[in-house]
């Protein structure tokens, strides 16, 4: 067979082409898609909920009682569970999580001796008594508790878009020590109680891993099911209650007075008291009956949990939240009167409003009537609508605590993701959001470093650090600061401010949260939802970034210049590839910011960029901002001697 000249000329000078090519593997395993991310009807591969996606929801009624001489809670509470699964249900898993303060919980047993953050008391436990559980029929009273997780057996099986009973009392003591997340502040006018984790709830069955059944160890926090919540709350008569949801029993358990007060701060955005802190312990102007015990009544609809405090020596403020729909919040403090003052907890509502309309207005807005902060025992712990935040901050460290922990109202409260498995998507999400809203708060009032990623690089560079994919219980404690807040947050400002702007980044990630509002993203639903919204194919940043541990360092080899033109000669010397985004300064001064896309290190770790100008170059500078934390600046800059 006679091959055709031009085949046969084609042929041979691609021969010499290759003999003339140096050998050198291409980067296609870095640009390779991440994790397993196709859709199907449950999740599309758009990163929206699929056309079938399903979630089970479960509603409460509860009634609990304090008893402040014993630091005993009794309660009794009715679960309605939802089954909109397509699977029929033998049982259903619950977490009874005060069992972690037990001597012989997994938690306790895998803290080390030494103690940490979640080092908390070991002398309580729940106690259940009268549960039934019922679909139809007979009831059941079969039920299995495994540390942290009780198992509720039906006598028949749960079909699927039916539902569930069950019925239960409990009762627990409230730790001193609540492992940084709830527990008793003593004060000298009284105990502050913060109680959160109190009551049985229902732990999450979704098409994913169908139970989540992981154990409440410590740094893992909580994954739990969406619902509706009435819950009454019986305290002494002295005691002042506040919670998450709508108080709606006010002409009961409020004064005339604070009546009148509450009308005036749903109208001010100015801090308005309720209760003042020299009428603190005055129960004759502070409770309008002066023996017995009262009860508190509140409704919570659409939350994944409830928390609430109590105490007799709170001073008690509110004020006015404006949502961008014209929609009238309220945000509120509870505080001891030892840390009022203009530099304490008297501007924790300030606070609290200022961050719940910043991420109203520039994410999603929030879904819930109230906002209350409280002082507490807990460094910085976040319930829906409810956080608690250490008594003794002041200034800058007190809006730090106060924003971040109402930043989680949208990681996880609203966009409802695993906080067990992926503290990233909650805490690190959270930290991001942070960020921006100290910014703008009084218009840069306090400093902040997160956007430093230089800050960064000594902890990027150590040889013991994790991936951010590491599960938040299994991280070294020196490290989970990093995995789960600050890396996590300073890749999602790399990528709004270095790799997508604002415009992409902002509609992808607001879609993102509108899309899996009071649902269960996984780790790939967020992957594929910024992929999709924004256009842009980050397999290369998802891995090298969220999922792997290495490094980014670029670099300039070279520049050389010539009439009407200049030649850049970068280098990607990291372990991922990353875009360069870079400063020209030319000799008049004049300055240009270019673009080097990613794909520039799909085949090779060198590439040279034409410079086309009749003016010479002064200077060329990779991300002058210092938006990266590339972990070696020495050859970032080139200089023209």
């Amino acid at each position: 067979m006679r091959i055709p000249k031009l085949l046969l000329l084609l042929s041979l000078t691609g021969l010499t082409s290759f003999a003339q090519e140096a050998v050198t593997k291409n980067n296609q395993s870095e640009f390779d898609d991440v994790m397993y991310r196709r859709g199907n009807e449950y999740r599309a591969a758009s990163g929206v909920p699929g056309p079938h996606y399903w979630q089970n929801n479960a509603d409460y009624v509860i009634e609990a009682e304090l008893d402040d001489k014993t630091n005993i809670l009794k309660g009794k509470m009715t679960m309605t569970y939802h089954n909109n699964s397509p699977q029929s249900l033998d049982y259903i898993w619950m977490y009874v999580e005060q069992n972690r303060f037990t001597p012989d919980s997994r938690g306790t047993l895998t803290t080390p001796l030494a103690g940490n953050r979640y080092s908390g008391d070991t002398d309580g436990g729940l106690t259940i008594t009268n549960l039934s559980s019922k679909t139809k029929g007979d009831a059941s009273n079969k039920y299995l508790i495994s540390d942290t997780r009780m198992q509720v057996f039906f006598n028949e099986p749960l079909k699927p878009k039916a539902k569930a009973t069950v019925t239960m009392n409990f009762e627990f003591k409230i730790p001193k020590a609540g492992m940084d997340r709830m527990g008793q502040l003593n004060t000298p006018k009284g105990t502050i109680y913060s109680l959160a984790q109190w009551y049985p709830r229902a732990a999450v069955y979704d098409d994913v891993v169908g139970w989540n059944t992981e154990p409440y160890l410590g740094a893992g926090e909580f994954y739990v099911e969406y619902g509706n919540f009435d819950y009454k709350i019986t305290v002494p008569y002295d005691h002042i209650v506040v919670g998450s949801g709508e108080l709606v029993n006010a002409k009961e358990v409020l004064t005339k007075q604070q009546q009148s007060r509450w009308e005036h701060a749903k109208q001010s955005d100015k801090t308005v008291y309720l209760i003042t802190p020299e009428e603190v312990g005055n129960t004759s102007v502070t409770r309008p009956m002066q023996s017995g015990k009262a009860t508190w009544h509140f409704k919570m609809t659409n939350t994944r949990d409830v928390a609430f405090a109590t105490s007799k020596a709170f001073v008690w403020d509110a004020a006015r939240i404006n949502f961008p729909s014209g929609r009238k919040g309220m945000a509120q403090s509870a505080y001891n009167t030892e840390v009022k003052g203009t530099n304490a907890w008297g501007r924790s509502t300030e606070y609290t409003k200022a961050a719940i309309e910043h991420y109203s207005k520039m994410w999603f807005e929030f879904p819930y009537p109230n906002a209350v902060n409280v002082a507490s025992n807990a460094g910085g712990m976040e319930y829906p609508g409810l956080s608690f935040c250490e008594a003794g901050a002041t200034g800058a460290s007190l809006w730090d605590v106060t924003d971040h922990e109402f930043g989680h109202n949208w990681f996880p409260m609203i966009v409802g993701s695993n906080e067990r498995r992926y503290a990233w998507m909650d805490e690190g999400f959270n930290t991001f959001i942070n960020y921006y809203s100290t910014l703008a708060f009084n218009n840069g009032e306090y400093p902040t470093d997160i956007a430093k990623a230089q800050n960064r690089v000594h902890w990027f560079k150590w040889k013991s650090r994790e991936s951010i994919s590491t599960y938040p219980d299994i991280a070294k404690n020196m490290n989970l600061g990093y995995t789960a807040y600050y890396k996590p947050a300073t890749g999602l400002i790399m990528l709004r401010e270095y790799i997508l702007g604002h415009d992409r980044f902002d509609y992808a990630f607001r879609s993102y949260i509108k899309n899996w509002s009071f649902k269960h993203p996984q780790p790939t639903d967020f992957f594929n939802a910024m992929d999709n919204a924004a256009g842009e194919n980050l397999n290369w940043f998802w891995r090298g970034w969220f999922v792997e541990n290495g490094n980014i360092d670029l670099g300039i080899l070279d520049v050389t210049q010539d009439t009407g033109s200049a030649i850049i000669k970068f280098v990607n010397k990291g372990d991922f590839p990353m875009p360069v985004v870079f400063k020209i300064t030319y000799d008049d001064d004049t300055i240009e910011m270019r673009t080097l896309p990613v794909e520039a290190w799909m085949r090779q770790n060198e590439w040279k960029y034409l410079v086309k100008s009749d003016k010479k170059l002064k200077s060329v500078e990779i991300d002058p901002q210092r938006f990266i934390p590339d972990i070696d600046l020495k050859d970032n800059k080139w200089v023209k001697e």
